[in-house]
């Protein structure tokens, strides 16, 4: 956690009177607002507001701490002050890759949010469904979705990628809803290029069935995978960051809902964790925040839904 970001969060929410005002002045959404508050709460495990539908309230540590969190941020803004003359404001240049459709779900915001706090970083944000290598096309920051990343690099792992079996209501209409693992041999399966077969691996009751589904039509981007599903193409398997609002308003409908399929991590994967410049460090920290956690933020039940075509 950005603990001065956090700070900053906490004071202008005191003095603006309301979290949603306090976003709005940092340029960061309400979300994230909320979640350097709660983990400014957490470091100093206490809590620091009173919070109800009218109003917010100072909490007795909550008191304690504002004086010392703006002393603090007075410093830290001296000594900002004093070294910026030298060069040391927090600017550079960032190449980052990632998936196109992590990067349309969920990258492509959390980056604008980043630039927002630190607006003298410059980031190329390369999407693609290749594995780059980092050191010939100079990337400085991979955010992966997998859990076999190569030992040669570093790895730090952001959040929990689930991924979900479903069609479109239309197709099963016409098809019918599989009731086993065993009924995907007869259905049309929407599967990625990178697989061998439409192989999946389903979970329940934690007992393991490996089921080989039928075939239809293989892409090899998820966004088209959804959009596939989408028309009624045929049974898919995408990620909850991806088909979260299409699932939440019909779009989609769940297939086998009582097996899961196994996670995969979402990955920050970098070169070393030794003279890291300082943008890189502060971006990683930003994205473990923002996306970490016990639960995915967009797997969360108060999760924000977009209207999406």
């Amino acid at each position: 956690m950005d603990r001065l970001t956090a700070m900053r969060v906490f004071i202008q929410t005191v003095d603006r009177g309301s979290l949603s005002a306090a976003a709005e002045s940092l340029d960061i959404s309400r979300a994230m607002a909320s979640r350097y508050l709660e983990g400014l709460e957490d470091w100093l495990g206490a809590r620091l507001l009173h919070r109800t539908t009218r109003k917010l309230g100072l909490s007795d540590a909550g008191e304690q701490a504002l004086g010392r969190c703006r002393e603090m941020l007075a410093l830290a803004d001296d000594f900002l002050a004093q070294t910026s003359q030298d060069g040391a404001l927090v600017q550079g240049r960032l190449r980052v890759t990632t998936s196109p459709s992590f990067a349309q779900a969920q990258l492509a915001g959390a980056v604008v949010e980043f630039q927002a706090l630190h607006p003298l970083v410059e980031i190329d944000l390369l999407v693609g469904d290749r594995m780059v290598n980092l050191v010939e096309e100079r990337i400085d920051l991979a955010v992966r979705i997998s859990n076999r990343i190569d030992p040669l690099l570093v790895a730090r792992r952001l959040a929990v990628c689930q991924s979900v079996l479903c069609a479109s209501p239309a197709y099963l209409r016409r098809a019918g809803s599989p009731l086993v693992p065993e009924d995907l041999k007869a259905h049309r399966c929407i599967t990625h290029s990178s697989g061998i077969a439409p192989e999946y691996m389903l979970r329940r009751d934690g007992v393991l069935t490996k089921v080989q589904g039928g075939g239809g039509l293989t892409v090899n981007e998820t966004c088209i995978t959804r959009a596939a599903a989408l028309a009624g193409a045929g049974i898919a398997m995408l990620p909850t960051f991806s088909a979260g609002d299409d699932l939440a308003r019909g779009a989609l409908v769940p297939v086998l809902p009582l097996y899961t399929v196994d996670p995969f991590d979402i990955q920050a994967v970098y070169l070393s964790r030794r003279h890291q410049p300082r943008p890189l460090r502060l971006l990683i920290e930003f994205l473990s925040d923002r996306f970490g956690g016990a639960v995915a933020p967009w797997d969360r039940p108060d999760a924000p839904r977009s209207a999406k075509k």
